[in-house]
Formats: C-alpha cells, structure tokens, sequence
C-alpha cells in the first residue's frame, strides 16, 4: 500500500503566501514525494473521473499613478493637472486591447497541438454549457461564445488580464468634481502555462 501525504493549505485566493513555509516545515513527514495531485481545479460533471491538463500562472501588480499633489477643483484645474484615471486607461491598453480584450503578444504563448484537440473535444462535449453556467445581466454576451473552442482556450491557456481593486477613487455618492491626486489599480494577469512568470 502506498503512503499518501495529504496537505491541507486553505488560504484561497490569496495567493497561498504560506505554502512554501509549510511544505518546508512538514518536509520531514512529507519526504520526497513520488507524484503530487492538486486537488484544486473545476470539473466538467459528476459522470467520470477529470484531470487538469494545465493550469495558467499569474502575475499581480500593483500600480500607481500620482500627478497633482492634493486634490484640486476640476472647474479650476481639469486641463492642467493631468487625470490620473486617463493615465492608468492608458497603460492597461499596453497590456491589453480595449475592444477585443486580447492581451499583448509579449504574454502570450503557442497553443501545443494536443490543447487544441483537448478545445475541439470539450467544446463539443460542453456545447453552449461552457458559457452558459456563469450568469451573466441581460444583453451581455460572453466572450467567444460563437466559437467554444477559442472560449475553451481563452479560459485555459491564453493570457487575461483582470483589475480585482482600486484606491483613490470615492464611492460614486462621495464624489466630487475634484481632481484627485491618484489613482491605484491592481492588476492580475493570469498566464499561459508555458509563460516563465519571471519574464513575464
């Protein structure tokens, strides 16, 4: 009978900050193992037994961006102190097109061949089910839903780019026709798996 080490590291969607610290400290009762399964992917339904193929990295920045050194009144001052907002439109659309949502070809790599066949069977499989879980407000449509398996390769190797927060704006009640002096976005680009993150 083999011996099977379970890990339990629950921190999700944070990064797993702890992980390395405790694969380190359970190393001794761990060993070195033989194979690892990630029990931390979707799967397709309850009928059969699925295995991730791949998964996509992520890279998160931080960026700022800081013109005016307080907040003036836009009747006075918008046209002469720069609007923080334009500038960080500005460097998101270097990372990825506005329209179509395509990110930059620096972050992207070739699709393999066998992804592609995996895309042409789960889109077949899934038909419109591959879209239509995730719910969306009436008169949205989902991102390449007249092709699945561009859909299919979309949400498992290419490249995307999400904004998850903002500082320096003011809730749209607290807003006034102010200048602000900054604005703050995060940014979370998940990766093709084949993306060495530090180039990236």
């Amino acid at each position: 009978m083999p011996r099977v080490a379970v890990i339990l590291e629950t921190e999700e969607e944070s990064g797993s900050p702890n992980l390395i610290t405790l694969l380190k400290k359970a190393s001794a009762a761990i060993g070195n193992p033989d194979i690892m399964y990630c029990m931390d992917s979707g799967a397709f339904d309850y009928e059969k037994l699925w295995i991730t193929s791949s998964l996509r990295g992520i890279v998160i920045l931080d960026c700022w961006v800081e013109c005016g050194a307080a907040g003036y009144h836009s009747g006075e001052v918008g046209g002469i102190v720069p609007e923080t907002f334009r500038i960080v439109r500005t460097l998101l659309d270097r990372l990825d097109d506005k329209e179509t949502g395509e990110v930059c070809k620096e972050l992207q790599c070739e699709v393999p061949q066998w992804k592609s066949v995996e895309a042409k069977e789960l889109a077949e499989l899934a038909g419109t089910d591959m879209h239509n879980k995730y719910a969306v407000v009436e008169g949205v449509k989902y991102c390449s839903q007249d092709n699945l398996e561009k859909l299919y390769l979309k949400s498992t190797w290419e490249a995307n780019l999400s904004v998850t927060g903002c500082d320096g704006l003011p809730g749209i009640a607290m807003a006034g026709n102010v200048i602000r002096p900054k604005t703050g976005v995060r940014i979370s680009m998940r990766l093709p798996p084949s993306m060495d993150p530090k180039k990236a």
